[in-house]
């Protein structure tokens, strides 16, 4: 019988924490998430499907190269401005000694990064995320620790997300498997394709939840969304169909990066249940996998099971994303929520 985590959430790894840096009004609509790992680090692996990622850090995630570990995982807005919160992570980190070591008493923290597009979307396209961005996500990840689950909706990366015409954001889920192992996913959800079936109107992936999935849509706000989203496509609102929807899987269970690498890869079979189309050439779709061995390695039949559990997690934070984001409205427009549109609530 499949188990949810104590709080459905990454933080349901232990030693994994999660923290957001969210910048909203004043032409703003962006922000950052970083996942922190144990100060020794975590076994990494990476996957990028999309056909416009921006990203930074990815090759040292090769299992062809000599790094093992890394120390963070930043997820950001800005497009690839906002790689530049990773140095801000970066610092922080080597504030707190936490990192490679290197010479006398010094450190090289491992940030991998990748970026989702919503330059703009608060009506500056010069607000974006910088170093500052990074480091105070870091300092909150700090003082959330003790929080019984991860921040969702419109917040962190998620701030300035969309999916599909809809409100995107940041979205979490966790699964306990039967040997005791925890496997869990964290989303960005900011998509060019839709998370809503245009038949019923229902969430594509709600069907993998774990709990009762929410009511359909009445067929009247279902035909009024459709006909709101075309007339944004045909007047190519906003106009670059730019975007990316990023996911860090987490487990407790001792993988190499072999193995870190597949269970990045089979996230994306996650998002495909979720969101339709995935991997355009507009979305820089990026999915990152993070060990940090607390337990055995498992078993072929084990690793099966936990590949399984990454996938669904996948498909459910994505949900969770969407469902927990709110309506905005900005000097650049306005992005209704998936509740309020099509639930009426």
């Amino acid at each position: 019988m499949t188990a949810i985590g104590p709080t459905d959430s990454l933080v349901d790894v232990p030693g994994v924490r999660v923290g957001h840096c969210t910048h909203h009004g004043e032409g703003w609509l962006t922000g950052s998430t970083v996942v922190l790992t144990d100060p020794d680090g975590a076994v990494g692996g990476v996957d990028v499907r999309g056909g416009g990622p921006g990203t930074r850090e990815t090759d040292l995630l090769n299992p062809l190269h000599g790094n093992e570990r890394v120390h963070a995982v930043l997820l950001t807005g800005g497009s690839a401005y906002g790689l530049s919160a990773a140095d801000g992570v970066m610092s922080a980190l080597e504030d707190a000694g936490i990192g490679y070591p290197v010479g006398p008493a010094g450190v090289v923290p491992i940030v991998p990064a990748a970026v989702i597009f919503d330059l703009g979307r608060g009506g500056d396209v010069r607000a974006r995320p910088g170093p500052e961005s990074g480091r105070l996500a870091c300092t909150d990840a700090w003082t959330a620790a003790g929080e019984t689950a991860v921040r969702q909706g419109n917040l962190g990366a998620g701030t300035g997300a969309l999916a599909g015409g809809l409100k995107g954001g940041v979205g979490s889920a966790s699964q306990l498997l039967d040997d005791g192992t925890t496997v869990a996913a964290l989303v960005v959800v900011n998509a060019v394709g839709s998370v809503l079936d245009p038949r019923t109107g229902e969430l594509w992936g709600a069907r993998h939840l774990l709990v009762e999935p929410p009511a359909r849509p009445e067929p009247a706000a279902l035909q009024r969304h459709l006909e709101r989203v075309e007339a944004l496509r045909r007047a190519m609102m906003p106009p670059e169909p730019l975007a990316t929807t990023l996911v860090v899987i987490a487990t407790d269970a001792t993988l190499p990066k072999s193995r870190c690498a597949k269970v990045a890869g089979i996230a994306h079979d996650g998002l495909a249940r979720a969101i339709s189309p995935v991997h355009t050439m507009f979305d820089g779709d990026t999915a990152f996998a993070l060990s940090t061995a607390r337990r055995p390695e498992p078993s072929r039949f084990g690793l099966h099971d936990l590949l399984t559990a990454a996938a669904d997690c996948t498909t459910r934070a994505v949900v969770h994303a969407v469902l927990a984001a709110e309506s905005v409205e900005t000097a650049a427009g306005r992005w209704p929520s998936y509740r309020e549109e099509l639930l009426g609530g």
